[in-house]
């Protein structure tokens, strides 16, 4: 017991060390901020932050723009926001003396002097990537990875990492060492994770673009719970080296790595940027495919799929009216809206999303929590993972009448065979080519799907991981998908939603009906998803959706 006590002591004194490099942080950026604003007090901030990206890059290249107006400006709302939601676990000091160097650049990149915002799982120099591990503190990376050595290159200035929830496998934003992160436009609502920093920074305006990763929705639930935009490439378009991943090693569900923005525009910017020739020669594992400048600029019309529902989550009233006045409009503007018929989404979910994930059994999972003292978000999965199989075979088998979804998420969390993980790995790439192949039959250019929302209270995400169901289909097809808000939630959705039961009306159904209430005037977004390697289709889409 002395032991324990005095191991949980030293873990304590680990947390609390975190937390001050914390707090230095945001003293040194408010330090920072507030030393730019006495030597120049005629650069009116609020103009600045006003400017959308395309804009604001175009000022910083030809020079109408100083970089040291930009970069404080930005530093003075990402503190502001910090301090309203707990983004930020760390400001990252050495941007300064990039801010200086660029100025002495000849080259100029596409994001020359932009101050971006990265995520606390995507390694910078000299800083950790903890994913709210106690075990990953003090351990900075050795060098940037990948992504940000071609955002530097293309003279971005990464300024600040976000925060995330512990281990990335939950859809909120909370973790011992840095705490909860809330929804900057209603504090009592998740900004949706994994990449939930990056959703309340950008959303809260105090970062211009944020770069995050994805395996189950974890840039589209930050855009779509904090009313900004963001995509998920297919999963190899961008490097994942130097990028630290919440289940290492496992290939049924896709991760990617892909930007945040207040807009479409942004996110095709930043795209351009990342999709150059560093990209190509810093990683030759991610194919040499340019950004497609036709592609995103054309206006022929568009064959667009869309369906309501998936049939496993209910869409709340105002998810299902998103998608519909979408149709509605789309239709309008001259585009072909085709329905598409959705089949054996629990199937998937089970079987393909989260066997995939845990074919281990959860074991490797387990471990990363040895030595720490909270279980994160992923309560469930971290139970299961670590009971014996008889137990998980008895109560499966004990819940199959009463909670059918309980029994298949525990049945699938047994440990598998290799030959059992091949026959899945198999399976899967079996199921992409029949959900290519009623795609072409219909003649689809694009599909368009409901996004979970509103953003859920905080602490319900953990409560609710059925409910990634909608975006997780397109990392188990390693389709590209991104979001676009298109709504708020009015008085007669939160009336309708009284109604709300569920296709299960289980224990999980219930409690979604209650993460949805109260959220009158939270943005609804609708997802936007293009074949594999089509970006810039999936672009022109979101941004056709953006205008209309």
């Amino acid at each position: 017991l002395l032991l324990r006590w005095r191991r949980r002591r030293a873990l304590w004194r680990k947390v609390a060390e975190a937390q001050e490099r914390q707090e230095l942080s945001l003293v040194r950026m408010e330090a920072a901020a507030q030393r730019f604003r006495e030597q120049n007090p005629s650069v009116k901030a609020a103009s600045i932050l006003s400017l959308p990206l395309p804009e604001l890059s175009r000022k910083l290249r030809d020079g109408s723009l100083p970089l040291d107006h930009v970069f404080y400006a930005y530093v003075g709302k990402a503190l502001q926001i910090a301090i309203e939601t707990n983004c930020i676990t760390e400001f990252l000091q050495e941007s300064e003396t990039q801010l200086r160097r660029a100025k002495l650049m000849e080259k100029q990149g596409l994001l020359y002097g932009v101050p971006i915002s990265i995520k606390d799982s995507i390694d910078c120099q000299g800083h950790d990537s903890t994913l709210g591990f106690i075990k990953n503190l003090n351990k900075p990376a050795a060098e940037d990875s990948v992504v940000v050595q071609v955002l530097k290159r293309q003279g971005a200035i990464p300024f600040v990492k976000t925060n995330v929830p512990q281990s990335l496998i939950s859809y909120d934003c909370k973790n011992l060492l840095f705490g909860q992160t809330r929804n900057p436009l209603m504090f009592t609502r998740t900004p949706g994770g994994s990449s939930g920093g990056e959703g309340a920074l950008v959303g809260g305006g105090g970062s211009i673009l944020g770069i995050g990763t994805d395996v189950g929705g974890s840039l589209r639930f930050p855009a779509a719970f904090c009313g900004i935009c963001a995509i998920k490439p297919t999963g190899k378009r961008l490097s994942k080296r130097g990028v630290m991943a919440g289940v290492v090693g496992q290939k049924a569900v896709a991760a990617a790595v892909g930007p945040l923005a207040k807009d479409v525009e942004s996110l095709a910017l930043c795209l351009r940027a990342l999709l150059s020739e560093d990209m190509f020669s810093l990683d030759s594992t991610v194919p040499p495919l340019p950004f497609n400048e036709e592609v995103y600029s054309s206006t022929k019309p568009l064959r667009i799929g869309y369906y309501e529902t998936d049939f496993f989550t209910m869409p709340s009233p105002a998810m299902r009216r998103a998608v519909r006045e979408t149709k509605e409009l789309l239709e309008e503007a001259g585009h072909t809206l085709v329905p598409f018929e959705l089949t054996n989404v629990d199937y998937v979910m089970f079987n393909y999303c989260v066997r995939g994930m845990f074919s281990d059994g959860g074991s490797s999972f387990v471990r990363k929590f040895k030595g720490e003292m909270e279980k994160g978000g992923s309560g469930l999965f971290f139970w299961l993972a670590k009971a014996p199989h008889w137990l998980k075979t008895l109560l499966s088998w004990i819940s199959k009448p009463f909670v059918p979804r309980l029994s298949s998420i525990i049945r699938s969390m047994k440990e598998n065979t290799v030959d059992e993980v091949w026959s899945l790995h198999n399976e899967i790439e079996d199921f992409c080519h029949q959900f290519i192949a009623q795609w072409k039959q219909l003649n689809l250019d694009v599909m368009l799907c409901p996004m979970l929302g509103p953003a859920l209270g905080i602490g319900y995400p953990a409560k609710l991981s059925v409910a990634v169901s909608y975006t997780m289909l397109y990392n188990a097809l390693d389709f590209p998908a991104g979001v676009v808000p298109v709504t708020l939630v009015t008085d007669e959705d939160e009336e309708q939603l009284k109604g709300y039961k569920g296709y299960y009306q289980d224990w999980w159904d219930r409690t979604l009906a209650k993460a949805f209430r109260g959220g009158v005037g939270m943005p609804v977004a609708v997802q936007c998803v293009a074949l594999p390697w089509q970006e810039e289709l999936c672009l022109r889409f979101m941004k056709e959706v953006e205008t209309l």
